[in-house]
């Protein structure tokens, strides 16, 4: 240990901060990979800016958080040390350092937003089927003379409901559109 101690003193300053980013960054990120592996992930960790001048970017992803901040590190000293042998100018590294660290934060916006995209409420509503175009099951009365039933087809489910009409009657497989729901299992058709 004390051999790394006397390598890291004798780098220069820029070097030392490369490394200290990158190492400090790198156990920092395998900690939280672990506990978001184990379930232990929080939400809570995120720095909240409410107000005008937010920098939330929706979705429950904001720019400032502990995690960005770990994940602009980890790239921003990488960076650094990979670029150190064939980058000369400090400042020119810095700036190299500097924009990977960036995308490092931008890949981590993407990832997040692909990954909410799998996110998916499988509940069914009956107010999600106004508007659609569904097949009719059951013959369907005129003028609300009785109930008859549709078969809605939604987010990959298939759902029944009775359904209802207030002008000419509909027989079974005919296509209509559901104009408005009457109660929670029955809906007018048209």
């Amino acid at each position: 240990m004390q051999a790394y101690w006397e390598m890291f003193q004798s780098m220069d300053a820029w070097m030392q901060v490369f490394w200290g980013c990158a190492v400090v960054g790198s156990a920092i990120f395998v900690i939280q990979m672990a506990l978001t592996l184990m379930g232990m992930d929080s939400s809570d960790m995120d720095v909240d800016f409410d107000g005008p001048d937010t920098m939330d970017l929706g979705g429950s992803i904001s720019l400032f958080s502990i995690k960005n901040f770990v994940n602009f590190i980890v790239g921003f000293g990488w960076a650094g040390i990979c670029f150190a042998g064939s980058v000369t100018n400090k400042w020119l590294l810095a700036i190299i350092a500097l924009l990977v660290g960036i995308a490092f934060v931008l890949m981590f916006f993407f990832i997040k937003k692909q990954t909410k995209k799998l996110e998916h409420n499988g509940a069914f509503s009956i107010n999600d089927c106004v508007g659609k175009t569904v097949d009719v099951y059951l013959r369907i009365p005129a003028n609300k003379g009785g109930k008859g039933k549709v078969q809605v087809s939604l987010n990959g489910s298939v759902q029944e409901f009775d359904a209802m009409t207030e002008g000419e009657g509909f027989s079974s497989g005919q296509k209509v559109t559901v104009d408005s729901v009457i109660d929670g299992f029955t809906v007018l058709v048209k």
